[in-house]
């Protein structure tokens, strides 16, 4: 049974995220959604929040699941029994410190490979980042995140809910 980890602050979801968990749950039998435990990012959204937004987001995976960590991610990895762990790759800047990563996470690990995914063209232009400056200046986030998540950036960043 091959096991995947694909980790991330998931501060929002965005369809971005779930292209790459559709993609990563046909590489593998179970994929663990992981959802890094990060207070210094300052997040708009807890942990928990970011978990329950996924697993609606998810719902419809059999193969998927939603878990968090804090810590190194290999650790979690092995603790889940994973032998890989998914990233995406939007563009070459992302590849540089992806690089970075999956080397030291060879280094501490060699068991757990890292595997990488091209971003779809159709999302390769989104981050979390983005969509929370876009709710921020008013902008429309149709075919961004998922009308789920849009509704709590909504209820979050314009009435401080």
């Amino acid at each position: 049974m091959v096991i995947a980890v694909y980790p991330g602050s998931f501060d929002p979801i965005t369809n971005g995220h779930l292209d790459l968990v559709e993609r990563g749950a046909r590489l593998c039998d179970r994929l663990i959604v992981a959802v890094l435990e990060n207070e210094s990012k300052q997040p708009l959204f807890t942990v928990a929040e970011r978990m329950e937004m996924l697993r609606e987001a998810v719902r419809d995976y059999a193969n998927v699941e939603v878990g968090s960590f804090d810590g190194l991610l290999v650790d979690y990895a092995r603790q889940k029994g994973a032998t890989a762990i998914v990233r995406g790759i939007r563009a070459i800047s992302d590849y540089e410190h992806e690089l970075q990563m999956a080397l030291m996470n060879r280094r501490l690990c060699p068991s757990v490979e890292t595997v990488f995914l091209m971003s779809s063209e159709a999302y390769s232009f989104i981050s979390s980042r983005i969509v929370k400056e876009l709710i921020r200046l008013g902008g429309n986030l149709t075919g961004l995140v998922p009308p789920s998540v849009e509704v709590r950036l909504r209820n979050r960043v314009l009435k401080g809910v």
